[in-house]
């Protein structure tokens, strides 16, 4: 049997799909904190999400400043694709980032809807987490 893991045009074309990240950060008192997030990755570019930094994610991002990410399928052929990365905080602008985001995961007219109600902004100020891939791991079980 051949090799499972995916290329580097592979796994940047998967990544830059729609799937909903499962994103990990370092905890201090205890276990990693594992939480769902919507994200958006061009291949060869950043990989960035949104959140406020009063939150339990923004809070131990400014400690840690690094992070993982998984993206996966559900469905076969199963695949997925993990990053490891440093994080740079910078700040969210609702037309640049928040709208763009809503727009991808809520399409137009629920994405609009959603910004518009801050849905978004419960714990404060959004502000744009991002990073450069530094680790893959990648699995694509449609190889077998």
């Amino acid at each position: 049997m051949g090799t499972l893991a995916m290329t580097q045009s592979e796994r940047e074309q998967f990544l830059s799909e729609l799937h909903v990240g499962v994103l990990g950060i370092e905890r201090p008192d205890g276990p990693p904190l594992t939480v769902p997030v919507w994200y958006i990755y061009e291949p060869g570019g950043e990989l960035w999400f949104l959140t406020s930094l009063d939150s339990v994610k923004g809070r131990l991002l400014q400690q840690s400043m690094r992070f993982s990410l998984c993206a996966q399928t559900e469905s076969l052929p199963y695949k997925y694709v993990s990053i490891e990365g440093t994080a740079t905080i910078s700040t969210a602008d609702k037309e640049l980032h928040s709208r763009p985001m809503a727009h991808r995961y809520l399409g137009v007219k629920g994405g609009d809807s959603y910004v518009e109600s801050e849905a978004g902004d419960e714990d404060g100020e959004s502000v744009r987490i991002s990073t450069t891939p530094e680790r893959w791991f990648t699995v694509d079980y449609s190889k077998i």
